[in-house]
């Protein structure tokens, strides 16, 4: 697999022109009206959103010179197709974070997506970023994010969002909420005093401008009118009609020929702009519409007749075309309009000059040492062979630092017989494919590329230690065990990258069939192995805090795998490259530690990551820990959102295990609901497959770990059943469990099992038990563990504090200088802020209700028993937070109750609710 060793590019000169927000131009028409509407609206988004050529970006750009201005901090993106990627985005997004003024990490840890997200929601001071170009954005972890930004901006923070196409970011909502701002296309055209005002600008301009064209006469006030009302105002039409004005002047009878106002009239303006151009102009124009950015360099590469610096100048200094992305001036694009029309035109009128152009821009991009910009241009003209050439120098390196969508996509867009030429590359296109689309995918490409029996022994090791890797992802762990036994037999082969995926691959493997041992020895050789590799850095400290995580050491368990999300810190992106397998897990154990927050923002990262590579315990795992946010929340829609597309995702690949999974966590929120009925029913949905949960008793599956059936059965019969029946049930698993060294799994089922006591009347017994689960639980800081059981322990870990706090106090009496567990005492007391006031029900006097509850106040009720919050609930029965409130004061006059949880409980009691 030869790679070059030449260096890669680095991160601000790729970024420094995105980060800049366009430069000023003299025919600039200030949009006052709506750039006063948007300082003074109080939203946190404001959607900047029309077609082409209708003035977005400058609008965008005066409502920042007025924000900066008012001492408002500001930050400007401009984003391109390649910011799908997520890593890049992270890394713009940290970037334009640190120019608001935000500060970064204090413990010295990298300024990645969850540090920016989190520095811009404790932003105290006022800041409003722009995104300009969001039409390109597709990414659903990039959408996301955004979301994320905008759900968690503080009181002073505000978006700005530049778009031709309406955005996936809950627009309804935040339009409901008095959150949005829309400036449309209606907004965005000029007024006939705007268009008048561009005139005169361009004829003041022209005047002033030395050896510049001349500017059009000043238009008559009736042809003036009449222009405008033909364009509409639409901003792109003025200004191409202002350059054919130019020379056919207003006597021409140009304005009372000229109609319309869609794209037609685009290209019409265009072309008879671009005909009375002279031919070094017209030819410069073409040849250079194929680049996203101009500068007189890469412009020269395509030019090299004509002085290109000095062509750059003279069109920026006639304001014909250009609109500057830097402010030193060296740096320029086309209107994105005229772009696209230069480029048809350039199909029509040179269709054989577009290779060579882009061959040009190639070769000079890769004598800058920017492979990636090469890459593309090389693909874009059909040069696959250049782009080949290249990826042999490159991929290997890109494949080490695990930059798997960015391969993904070149090698999809090369014809599969030009990659059999190049056989070295035909296995990173396997990983690339594995990583980023899936198993199944990687699985049918393997076998048409002939790799497994290929004459060449790098290329054939590498497809052989490709195999376990699918079989497993395919939640196929038995046939995976059989062919990395003979993979494991041919090493090592020399191969870096395929020797360590394979030990790697073979660890997991055998961590599931139960040998944790030799897992772990396979984890060792594949450090060993790894070399540079910042990916199987980042896959054998995955697999290290999973295993740490299941066998009870969850400090552990977060070092590690907050150094897993971290290793490419040492290339030029953020920490995530696209992949899930150390994302979700990472965000498992933030979520553990009942930082919500943060979880929820590393999710809307990873989970759409780990859905489209289909790794089953991933998809669960993250949909889960979903599901149980949006429900803590009190967003029961939104959780139970997640787990049908959990259960459809499972159906659409043919993965029971996910299936079911999904049904164990519905099961389990219908339990907190008090829905004894529904929650066993689902049960006997997941149960319905016998020889799944056979497996999974025989197999260390990790989205399993605490979340199984027989787990599932007895919480169901604490809560409605047989409590006294759970305990023996919950007595041989706990056996299982240490037998087996599954010390996270015992915690969970000795907390089932205290409460199990509590419900069967031993209340000394469970309270012993719980002291004994919160003692060892503590040291490790295991939270989420505790409250994802919902109200019902909290009444337990309350009379564990209370026994604690006695047994102090005595201790203290009979010796001043004893003191208890300073560990355990902070850990029960964040136990108890995490669940709110634990009250005891009140008993009900024979007379029952003071007064009945109103149908409205019953259905308030029912929602406050699923878990609803105050703003869920406005938002489910479409009224204002204040008239929930109402209600609730309300209910609890007529149900004398103190308390949320008390007026559910007496709820329950009377039946009022179920």
């Amino acid at each position: 697999m030869p790679s070059s060793s030449a260096p890669l590019p680095s991160a601000p000169r790729i970024l420094e022109t995105k980060l800049n927000p366009p430069a000023f131009v003299a025919t600039q028409v200030p949009r006052n009206a709506i750039a006063q509407e948007v300082a003074a609206a109080a939203v946190k988004l404001v959607l900047v959103r029309a077609p082409a050529g209708f003035g977005k970006t400058t609008a965008m750009a005066q409502m920042r010179e007025r924000m900066e201005a008012q001492g408002t901090g500001t930050a400007w993106l401009t984003l391109d197709r390649a910011d799908n990627d997520v890593s890049r985005f992270l890394n713009c997004l940290a970037e334009a974070a640190l120019r608001l003024g935000v500060e970064e990490p204090r413990t010295g840890g990298p300024f990645d997506a969850v540090a920016a997200l989190d520095a811009l929601a404790a932003h105290d001071s006022p800041f409003t970023l722009f995104l300009d170009d969001f039409e390109v954005v597709q990414e659903p972890a990039v959408l996301g994010l955004v979301r994320e930004i905008i759900e968690h901006l503080p009181r002073r923070g505000q978006l700005v969002i530049g778009s031709r196409s309406l955005p996936d970011l809950g627009l309804g909502r935040l339009r409901a909420r008095g959150q949005l701002v829309e400036i449309d296309t209606d907004r965005l055209r000029f007024t006939l005093e705007e268009t008048a005002a561009f005139f005169g600008l361009r004829q003041a301009n022209a005047s002033n401008a030395p050896g510049a064209p001349q500017g059009p006469h000043a238009l008559p006030a009736d042809l003036l009118s009449q222009l405008h009302h033909k364009t509409e105002g639409w901003v792109a039409a003025i200004w191409l009609a202002s350059m054919a004005l130019e020379r056919h002047g207003t006597a021409t009878g140009f304005v009372e020929r000229f109609s319309g106002s869609d794209r037609a009239v685009a290209d019409y303006l265009a072309e008879d702009v671009l005909a009375h151009q002279p031919p070094e102009i017209r030819d410069f124009l073409l040849r250079t519409s194929i680049l996203r950015q101009l500068d007189a360099s890469v412009c020269q590469a395509l030019n090299p007749r004509i002085d290109s610096a000095a062509m750059l100048e003279q069109l920026a200094a006639a304001n014909l075309f250009l609109t500057p992305v830097s402010g030193d001036g060296r740096a320029w694009r086309y209107h994105s309009l005229f772009a696209d029309f230069l480029r048809a035109q350039l199909a029509r009128e040179l269709p054989g000059e577009i290779a060579r152009l882009h061959l040009a821009a190639s070769g000079w991009y890769e004598s800058q040492d920017r492979p990636v910009p090469a890459i593309d241009h090389a693909i874009e003209g059909g040069d696959h062979p250049h782009a080949l050439t290249l990826l042999d120098s490159y991929a290997g390196q890109f494949l080490e630092q695990g930059r798997m969508r960015m391969l993904a996509r070149w090698f999809a867009a090369i014809p599969s017989h030009r990659l059999r030429a190049h056989p070295f590359l035909q296995p990173i296109a396997l990983w690339a494919v594995c990583f980023t689309r899936g198993p199944w995918e990687a699985m049918q490409m393997l076998a048409q590329s002939g790799c497994i029996d290929s004459a060449i022994p790098e290329v054939r090791a590498s497809a052989h230690a490709l195999v376990p890797l699918l079989l497993a992802m395919q939640d196929k762990h038995d046939e995976a065990y059989e062919a990395g036994r003979a993979s494991l037999a041919r090493m090592p082969t020399g191969l870096a990258f395929a020797d360590s995926v394979l030990l790697n691959a073979m660890a997991n493997i055998l961590a599931v069939r139960g040998d944790p041992h030799e897992a772990q020895r396979l984890l060792d050789a594949a450090r060993r192995a790894q070399g540079d590799s910042t990916f199987n850095r980042m896959y054998t400290e995955s697999l290290a805090g999973l295993f740490d995580l299941q066998e009870g050491r969850l400090r552990q368990a977060s070092a590690r795998l907050r150094m897993a999300v971290d290793t490419t810190h040492a290339v030029s992106y953020n920490h995530s490259h696209g992949n899930a397998w150390a994302g979700v897990l990472y965000a498992g154990v933030v979520y553990e530690s009942n930082q919500l927050l943060q979880a929820g923002h590393l999710l809307n990262v990873y989970l759409p990551l780990a859905r489209d590579v289909g790794l089953p315990d991933h998809m669960i795992l993250s949909h889960v820990m979903r599901s149980r946010i949006a429900f803590c929340a009190g967003d029961i829609d939104a959780a139970m959102q997640a787990l049908t597309e959990l259960e459809y995702l499972g159906h659409q690949r043919q993965l029971p295990r996910v299936v079911a999974g999904a049904k164990l966590e519905r099961s389990r929120m219908l339990l907190l609901q008090g829905n004894g009925p529904a929650a066993r029913d689902e049960l006997a949905r997941a149960d319905d497959d016998p020889a799944l949960w056979e497996r999974e008793r025989r197999q260390r599956l990790p989205a399993h770990d605490l979340d199984y059936l027989a787990l599932a059965k007895a919480r169901w019969e604490i809560a409605f059943g047989d409590a006294r029946g759970a305990v023996a049930v919950l007595d041989a698993e706990i056996q299982a469990a240490l037998a087996a060294t599954r010390h996270r799994r015992v915690l969970k089922l000795r907390v089932l099992r205290a409460m199990a006591l509590q419900r069967a009347g031993d209340v000394a017994s469970a309270v012993e038990e719980m002291g004994a689960v919160l003692a060892v639980a503590s040291q490790e800081g295991f939270v989420r563990l505790i409250l994802d059981e919902g109200p019902a322990v909290g009444a337990l870990v309350q009379r564990v504090a209370n026994a604690a706090a006695m047994q102090e106090s005595a201790a203290v009496a009979a010796s001043p200088s004893s003191r208890g567990d300073p560990i355990l005492a902070d850990y029960l007391q964040r136990l108890l802020q995490a669940m709110g006031a634990v009250d005891a029900e009140p008993a009900l006097s024979g007379d029952g209700l003071k007064e009945p509850l109103t149908r409205k106040e019953i259905r308030v009720l029912q929602l406050l028993a699923e878990g609803y919050s105050n703003a869920a609930m406005a938002e489910k029965l479409f009224v204002s937070d204040s008239t929930v409130r109402t209600h609730l004061r309300n209910i609890n006059m007529k149900l004398d109750a103190k308390s949320r949880t008390q007026a559910v409980a007496i709820g329950r009691r009377v039946g009022v609710i179920r």
